[in-house]
C-alpha cells in the first residue's frame, strides 16, 4: 500500500462523511495493519506523542478565557464603549460591529466565540435600529474573522506548534494584518453608509466620546507607565502590580465601560514581550483575569455560569486535541510514505519563485477552508506545505499569518463554513440568504489577505521591532 493509496483511503474516508479526525487516524491505522511495519502501537504512541507538548496547554485555557468573558456579560460593556466611540459616524452600528469585535478578539481568539457572544447582541441591535438583516449579519460575519487574527489567537497556537516557531511572535505577527483588516473593514461600512444615505444610531455626545477616548488612552498609557517605573530603578515585578493597582482604583472610582476588557491583550502581549511569563503561561493568566473581571470585579458570574463555561472548554478541548492527535498520526504517516516529498516536488515545479508559490497556497488554503474546521486544516497543511516555505525562504511567521488568515475567510463558505452556520442560526435567516448577506463582504477580506501575502512588512514588522 503506497502513498497513493494512502491518501485516497483518507479522502474515500472524508468523502463518506466521516469526521475529519476519524478519517485521518482510521487512514493510518489501516495502512499500518496491512503494511505490519511499523508495529500498530506505533498509532497510538504518535497519537499521543502529538499532544504532549507544553504550548499545547494555553488551548484550554484561551477557550476558558472566552467562554468567562462571554457568560460573565462582559460582551454588553465592550458593545456599550463602542456606541460610545464610534456610534454616532454614519452606519453607526456597522462601526460599532467591527469596533466591538477588535476588543473582543483580545480575550476569545477563535471566531466562532465572537460570532456567538458578541455577534448575537450586535445584530440583534442593528435590526432594531432599521438595518437590513443581511447587513447585519455579512458586517458581523466579516468582522468575526478578527477573533483568531488579533491575539490572543487559538489557532496561532496549533500552527505554532506544527510548525516550529514562537507562540508569541505569532501574536505580534497578528497586531499589523488586525490592524489593515479592521480600517478596510470600517472604509467598506462607511462606503454602504453613503451610498444609501444612513446616519449615525446615536447622537454626537462630546463628554461620551470623550470618555471613551480617554479609556483608549489609559489603555495605550498602560505600558508607558510601565516604562516610566523601569526608568526610575523599580523592577517589572514590583512596578506590574502597582500599575494595576492604579489601574483598578481608576476603574473604581470613574467607573470606566471596559478599560479592563481592552488591557486583556496588552497584559498578555506585554508580559510575554518582557518575558514576564510564556505564551501558556500567558493563556492562564487571561483565564485568571477574566475569572477575577466576571466573579470579583463586575460580580457578573455567577457559579453556575462557571461550571456551564468550564463544561463548554472541556467539551471544545476535547474536540480539538483529538484532532491534534490524529493529525499528529498522519502527518507522520504522510512523511513515510514520502507523500509530502512528492506533493512538495509537484508543487515546486510550477512554482519555484516565492510570490508563484503564495498564490497557489492562498487558492488551495481557501479552498481548504471551506470544507475542513480550521484546526484540522492547520494540522493537514502544516506538514505539506511547511517545507517547501523553508525551501523558498518564506519567513515561517508571516506564513502562519497568511494560512490562519485564508481558513478564517473559509469559515464564512458553505459548505462546511462554522461561522456561516452560526450566523444563519443567530439571525434567523436561511443559509442561502446568509451566504449572499456574506458575499461582498469578501472584498475587504480578500484585498486584506492579498496586503498580508505579499506585503510581509505588515506581518513582520512588529516582531522583528520588539525581538
Amino acid at each position: 500500500m503506497g502513498a497513493g493509496a494512502f491518501k485516497l483511503l483518507f479522502l474515500a474516508l472524508m468523502g463518506a462523511g466521516i469526521p475529519v479526525a476519524i478519517a485521518m487516524a482510521a487512514a493510518s491505522l489501516v495502512y499500518v495493519l496491512i503494511e505490519g511495519n511499523p508495529p500498530a502501537f506505533v498509532v497510538i504512541h504518535r497519537m499521543v506523542a502529538g499532544i504532549d507538548s507544553f504550548p499545547l496547554l494555553a488551548v484550554p485555557f484561551f477557550i476558558l478565557a472566552g467562554n468567562l468573558m462571554n457568560s460573565a456579560g462582559i460582551t454588553t460593556r465592550i458593545y456599550n464603549f463602542a456606541l460610545a466611540l464610534v456610534g454616532w459616524a454614519k452606519g453607526g452600528l456597522g462601526h460599532v460591529n467591527i469596533v466591538g469585535s477588535v476588543i473582543f478578539a483580545g480575550m476569545s481568539g477563535t471566531a466562532i466565540a465572537d460570532a456567538a457572544g458578541l455577534g448575537t447582541i450586535e445584530i440583534k441591535a442593528m435590526r432594531e435600529h432599521g438595518y437590513e438583516a443581511e447587513f447585519a449579519v455579512g458586517v458581523t460575519a466579516a468582522s468575526a474573522t478578527l477573533g483568531p487574527i488579533i491575539p490572543p489567537s487559538l489557532p496561532f497556537v496549533i500552527y505554532a506548534m506544527f510548525a516550529n516557531v514562537s507562540v508569541g511572535a505569532l501574536f505580534l505577527a497578528g497586531l499589523m494584518p488586525g490592524l489593515v483588516l479592521t480600517v478596510l473593514m470600517m472604509a467598506t461600512v462607511a462606503f454602504i453608509a453613503h451610498r444609501k444615505g444612513w446616519g449615525g444610531d446615536v447622537a454626537w455626545n462630546g463628554p461620551r466620546v470623550g470618555k471613551a477616548l480617554v479609556e483608549l488612552i489609559i489603555v495605550a498609557a498602560f505600558p508607558l507607565l510601565l516604562w516610566a517605573l523601569a526608568r526610575i530603578g523599580i523592577s517589572l515585578n514590583i512596578g506590574f502590580p502597582l500599575a494595576l493597582a492604579a489601574l483598578l482604583l481608576a476603574d473604581r472610582r470613574y467607573r470606566f465601560n471596559a478599560v479592563l476588557p481592552i488591557m486583556t491583550p496588552v497584559l498578555l502581549i506585554g508580559g510575554m514581550t518582557t518575558g514576564l511569563f510564556t505564551a501558556t503561561e500567558g493563556a492562564i493568566a487571561a483565564s485568571v483575569w477574566a475569572l477575577f473581571l466576571g466573579g470579583v470585579w463586575y460580580r457578573s458570574l455567577s457559579w453556575r455560569m462557571f461550571v456551564k463555561a468550564s463544561m463548554d472548554t472541556v467539551e471544545t478541548t476535547a474536540t480539538v486535541l483529538f484532532i491534534v492527535a490524529a493529525a499528529s498520526i498522519f502527518g507522520w504517516m504522510l512523511t513515510a510514505t514520502r507523500a509530502t516529498e512528492m506533493i512538495a516536488s509537484g508543487i515546486l515545479s510550477v512554482a519555484s519563485e516565492p510570490w508563484q508559490f503564495l498564490l497557489l497556497a492562498n487558492a488551495l488554503m481557501l479552498f481548504v477552508g471551506c470544507f475542513l474546521e480550521p484546526t484540522a486544516a492547520i494540522t493537514i497543511l502544516v506538514p505539506i506545505l511547511l517545507p517547501i516555505v523553508q525551501k523558498l525562504g518564506i519567513d515561517p511567521v508571516h506564513f502562519g499569518l497568511v494560512m490562519v488568515l485564508n481558513l478564517m475567510i473559509g469559515l464564512l463558505h458553505p459548505p462546511m463554513g462554522l461561522v456561516l452556520f452560526v450566523l444563519a442560526r443567530v439571525a434567523k435567516l436561511s443559509v442561502e440568504r446568509t451566504t449572499m448577506a456574506i458575499l461582498p463582504w469578501l472584498i475587504p477580506l480578500l484585498l486584506a489577505l492579498m496586503l498580508v501575502t505579499f506585503i510581509p512588512a505588515i506581518s513582520l514588522w512588529l516582531p522583528r521591532l520588539l525581538a
